[in-house]
């Protein structure tokens, strides 16, 4: 069974940077598009960012110009970059394919983003 930890979250200010990393335990990234999510406490998931086996990138508008994904298949890695974080960003984030698989889900990581 694949196995995917996202690691990276933390406490950071308004406007500052994280980076957030996805690694699975075998190669799932070649032939699958991959997401992250994010949900905020009394909110439903949401989709954020995604990057197809291409390396096609779309974005949720509350992200866009300010977050990045990329893929590293060579790592079985999927990364989000998030730069000019606001408040609004605070939630734990996942990754998993797009559509999920729900074996898929794992922990996920908190980002906090507060003064």
């Amino acid at each position: 069974q694949v196995q995917l930890v996202e690691s990276g979250g933390g406490l950071v200010q308004p406007g500052g940077s994280l980076r957030l990393s996805c690694a699975a335990s075998r190669n799932i990234f070649s032939f699958n598009t991959m997401g992250w999510y994010r949900q905020a406490p009394g909110k439903q998931r949401e989709l954020v960012a995604r990057i197809t086996t291409y390396g096609t990138t779309n974005y949720a508008d509350s992200v866009k110009g300010r977050f990045t994904i990329s893929r590293d298949n060579a790592k079985n890695t999927v990364y989000l970059q998030m730069n000019s974080l606001k408040p609004e960003d605070t939630a734990v984030y996942y990754c998993n394919a797009d559509p999920p698989v729900v074996y898929y889900w794992g922990q996920g990581t908190q980002v906090t983003v507060s003064s």
